[in-house]
């Protein structure tokens, strides 16, 4: 990281400037973020579940 980076907008993924977001728009941010985590959690757990009934169905 150079000296330049720090002079840079702090951009999100999805390229949101940070920067020129309030305090409230930002924690507004964190809390779908947390609920995306969220769903993509419950997701991998789906997931998890079909793996595993495949893998003992192909093991008989």
């Amino acid at each position: 990281m150079t000296s330049d980076d720090d002079d840079r907008p702090a951009l999100s993924a999805r390229g949101l400037n940070f920067d020129s977001m309030s305090i409230d728009e930002l924690e507004e941010h964190i809390t779908a973020l947390t609920a995306e985590i969220e769903r993509v959690k419950a997701m991998i757990a789906k997931k998890k579940t079909a793996q595993d009934a495949a893998a003992g169905f192909f093991k008989s």
